[in-house]
């Protein structure tokens, strides 16, 4: 009774032990992550799903060698690892996803289509990479809600990574004017309204300026059934002031046209009421 007790103290003891070194290795990764980011400026992409697999890790071994303790838990584990071999291909067939998700995780980390803190389009959800676990990948979008999407999905999908490579953006101003309007004044009000805006910024290289190239291209591109469409090219630094100088192009562009006579098409319906007839 004694050694009994004493096997299942030690298996405890082990439960706790592995609990605590997980703790402790769970937070020493998330100070140096937060010190590499903040002072040096580092990838913190790697540390992440190196903190994620060690936490595994040690909660594994941990409660393997607790169980491994206990005598009859010992000798059950025995007997059905004797007779596992229908329950190791169920076990694998149940295991695929997760096991693809790991695996799908490592490349991510090995070869970095996106990092942490990236800002990233997939499919209808736009955001910023949260983390990267061995499951799944977080993305918390601009509402500040969290989505979850497994690793293995995220791989074989078409990514927009807005901060691969150079994050400048180019965004297009398009506007559609009535065909009685003034083309070039329409034009003018667009290139002056987009290089007055403080995110604006000029990517022309020095031969582009020797060359004529204008700092802001605005052309006509389609005519419409009612409308002039135009647009014009906006360059921001990063796609979030891209945003900003769109939305905050379009109403300004949108006050200068009705200052300045130039008119925006809508739709028009012509209601017509059929004769009642009359009442006896």
């Amino acid at each position: 009774m004694d050694e009994n007790l004493i096997t299942y103290g030690l298996s405890i003891a082990i439960i706790l032990i592995t609990v605590i070194v997980a703790t402790l290795v769970n937070w020493f990764f998330r100070r140096m992550i937060r010190r590499s980011t903040e002072t040096m400026n580092t990838d913190p992409t790697n540390y992440q799903f190196l903190r994620h697999a060690s936490v595994a890790i040690i909660y594994i071994l941990g409660f393997a060698i607790a169980i491994n303790k206990i005598p009859d838990l010992k000798a059950l584990s025995n007997s059905l690892l004797a007779g596992a071999g229908i329950l190791t291909v169920a076990v694998g067939f149940a295991s695929q996803h997760a096991l693809s998700n790991i695996i799908s995780g490592v490349f991510i980390v090995l070869f970095k289509p996106f990092r942490v803190t990236d800002r990233l389009k997939i499919r209808e959800y736009y955001g910023i990479v949260e983390d990267i676990t061995l499951r799944h990948t977080v993305i918390r979008d601009f509402e500040n809600r969290r989505i979850l999407i497994p690793n293995a999905v995220i791989s074989d999908e078409v990514l927009v990574n807005a901060d691969f490579g150079e994050e400048s953006i180019c965004r297009f101003v398009e506007i559609g004017i009535s065909y009685d309007s003034n083309v070039d004044l329409a034009r003018e009000i667009m290139v002056e309204e987009v290089k007055n805006h403080p995110f604006h910024i000029d990517v022309r290289t020095p031969e582009d300026v020797e060359n004529g190239k204008p700092e802001v291209p605005c052309r006509v591109i389609s005519l419409g059934d009612s409308s002039v469409n135009m647009r014009a090219w906006a360059w921001a630094r990063d796609s979030v002031e891209g945003f900003q100088m769109h939305c905050e192009l379009l109403e300004s562009i949108k006050k200068r046209f009705d200052r300045e006579g130039v008119s925006i098409p809508f739709p028009h319906r012509t209601l017509v009421y059929k004769d009642q007839k009359p009442q006896l």
